[in-house]
């Protein structure tokens, strides 16, 4: 037999506990920090489109009566001048 072997009590092994649920506090911040950053890219997608589309509704307007925002320009500056 061996006597230099000597074992004693198994240690008791670690349990694997589930992660704890998050709070209504943690999902509220999660939600909330979610939406911020969607509403950053939005708006870094949005804001160009929107200004895009003023400057091209602008210029089909003016070219729909028969000008242009040069020919409005000189036309404010002439005002400007006579007065």
């Amino acid at each position: 037999m061996t006597t230099e072997i000597h074992e004693g009590p198994l240690q008791a092994s670690r349990t694997l506990e589930a992660p704890a649920k998050l709070s209504w506090r943690e999902k509220r911040y999660q939600r909330r920090r979610r939406r911020i950053w969607l509403e950053e890219v939005l708006g870094w997608i949005l804001v160009p489109v929107i200004l895009l589309g003023c400057y091209w509704f602008l210029e089909v307007g003016l070219n729909a009566l028969g000008t242009s925002p040069a020919a409005i320009m000189e036309g404010i500056e002439a005002i400007l001048a006579s007065l």
